[in-house]
C-alpha cells in the first residue's frame, strides 16, 4: 500500500510538473528576454543579433535585450546559456564557432550536443579575402602566388580564436598549403582597425564587418567565399571563379536555449523568429550587409540541430590539421 501511495505521489507530482510547463508555454514570454552573444558589441555576430532581435521582440510582445559576453573564442557566452534555467528567457545567438570549439578548445565547460537545446538558423554570411588597400598583389591568383613566395613576412589578422576570422584563415592556409604568421586581436574591430592602418597585410572576415570598407576602397578585396557572386558586391569573383577550387566558406548563425527547455517555448521562439526573418527592415539591412535570411524551414529547431552536428564533423579534420588548439 504504502509503494502504491508512493508511486501514486510520483505519477500527481509528474503531472503537476507538466502541467505548469505547459501552462508556462502557453503563457510566454511574460517577461524580457535576454540574447546573449558571445562577442563583443559591435562586431559581425553582434549586428545580426540586434536586427533579429529588435525584431522578435515585436512579434513575440516582450523585449529582447542583447547581452554581449566575450572572450574565449565565444565558449564564455555559450557556457554562461548553458547553466541558465531552462525557461526561455536566457537565449544564445552563436555562430559557426558553436561548432568549431567542440574540438579547438581541449576543455569546455558545457557538452556542445548535450547541454543546449534549438530554436532555428538565422542567417549564413559569406566571408572575404581582404588585404591592406596598398598590399602588392591584385587578384586573388597574384595574392596565393605572393604569399607563397613570402610566407615568412606575410602577417594574417584575426579576431582571436575560435572567431569566424581565424577560422577562415586557418581553412585559407590549408587550401592554399601554405603556414603563415597570424596575427590575434581581442574582437573584429582591432584587427580591422589594424588591417587599415597597415599594421597588417591580409584577413579573412564576414561580409558584415567589410562590406562597407570594401565599398569605401579603404581595403582591398580579393574574393567572397559564396558560391556565387554576391548582389552588394558584383564585381568581386568568388574564390572557387578566382582560381581557389573548392573554397566555400560561410559563417551561419543560429539561436539556441539551455537544455530542457520545454520544446514548446522553442517551437514560440522559431515562430517568432520566421516572422523576423520575413521583416522587410531586417532583409533590407542583412542585403546591404551581403546576407540573406534564413528561410523557414532552416529556422527550424530539427535544421539548426542537424546543421550544428554535420559542422562539427566537417571541421574536426581541419582543426586537428592546423593543430591550433586553446585551452
Amino acid at each position: 500500500m504504502k509503494i502504491l501511495k508512493a508511486m501514486l505521489g510520483l505519477t500527481a507530482a509528474a503531472a503537476v510538473s507538466l502541467l505548469a510547463g505547459a501552462v508556462s508555454a502557453q503563457t510566454y514570454p511574460e517577461r524580457t528576454i535576454t540574447m546573449v552573444v558571445p562577442f563583443a558589441a559591435g562586431g559581425p555576430t553582434d549586428t545580426v543579433a540586434r536586427l533579429v532581435a529588435e525584431s522578435m521582440s515585436k512579434d513575440l510582445g516582450q523585449q529582447i535585450v542583447v547581452e554581449n559576453v566575450g572572450g574565449a573564442g565565444g565558449t564564455l557566452g555559450a557556457g554562461r546559456v548553458a547553466s541558465a534555467d531552462p525557461d526561455g528567457y536566457t537565449i544564445l545567438l552563436h555562430h559557426i564557432g558553436m561548432a568549431t570549439s567542440a574540438t579547438l578548445y581541449r576543455k569546455l565547460a558545457y557538452d556542445t550536443l548535450g547541454a543546449f537545446d534549438y530554436v532555428g538558423l538565422v542567417t549564413e554570411v559569406p566571408m572575404t579575402i581582404v588585404a591592406r588597400k596598398d598590399f602588392e598583389p591584385t587578384d586573388l591568383k597574384g595574392l596565393i602566388d605572393y604569399v607563397k613566395a613570402n610566407k615568412d613576412k606575410v602577417t594574417v589578422a584575426n579576431a582571436g580564436i575560435g572567431a569566424a576570422s581565424h577560422l577562415c584563415g586557418m581553412m585559407f592556409m590549408s587550401a592554399i598549403q601554405t603556414p603563415l604568421t597570424t596575427v590575434p586581436y581581442k574582437g573584429t574591430g582591432p584587427a580591422m582597425t589594424d588591417l587599415l592602418g597597415g599594421q597588417v597585410d591580409v584577413m579573412c572576415d564576414q561580409t558584415t564587418n567589410t562590406t562597407k570598407q570594401i565599398q569605401g576602397g579603404t581595403i582591398k578585396a580579393y574574393a567572397v567565399t559564396s558560391p556565387k557572386r554576391l548582389d552588394v558586391m558584383k564585381d568581386i569573383p568568388t574564390a572557387v571563379e578566382a582560381g581557389l577550387p573548392g573554397f566555400e566558406v560561410g559563417i551561419w548563425h543560429g539561436i539556441y536555449t539551455p537544455k530542457g527547455t520545454p520544446a514548446a517555448i522553442n517551437e514560440r521562439l522559431s515562430k517568432s523568429l520566421q516572422v523576423a526573418l520575413k521583416d522587410p527592415n531586417v532583409g533590407a539591412r542583412f542585403a546591404e550587409l551581403g546576407t540573406t535570411p534564413s528561410s523557414d524551414a532552416d529556422a527550424t529547431p530539427a535544421a539548426l540541430k542537424a546543421k550544428l552536428e554535420s559542422e562539427i564533423a566537417r571541421w574536426k579534420p581541419v582543426i586537428e590539421a592546423a593543430g591550433e588548439y586553446a585551452d
